[in-house]
């Protein structure tokens, strides 16, 4: 990488630090999912008439675990797009 553009992308990292960390630590947020958001609204519109049609075969045990298998799935799936990509790119320099 040349100098210029290592610069540019530690400025971008330090702007998004900066910003993370300012917003931390001035408001009172909670990082959550949108499937409770799904959820509440799904009974405001049906006024608490909706029952699901399936239930899940398996439950974790925490939300932490429940975070993990999402953050597994998501390195999972990225690793095998990034191979194939990687792969192919490889392939067409060779030829």
């Amino acid at each position: 990488m040349s100098r210029k553009l290592e610069l540019i992308v530690a400025a971008i990292f330090l702007i998004f630090a900066a910003q993370f960390l300012y917003m931390s630590s001035t408001t009172d947020a909670e990082y959550g999912g949108a499937d409770g958001e799904a959820e509440e609204v799904i009974m405001e519109v049906t006024e608490g008439k909706y029952e699901p049609v399936a239930e899940p075969f398996w439950e974790p045990p925490s939300g932490e675990i429940e975070c993990l298998l999402f953050g597994l799935q998501a390195a999972f799936g990225s690793g095998i797009i990034f191979y194939f990509l990687g792969y192919y790119r490889g392939k067409n320099q060779a030829t």
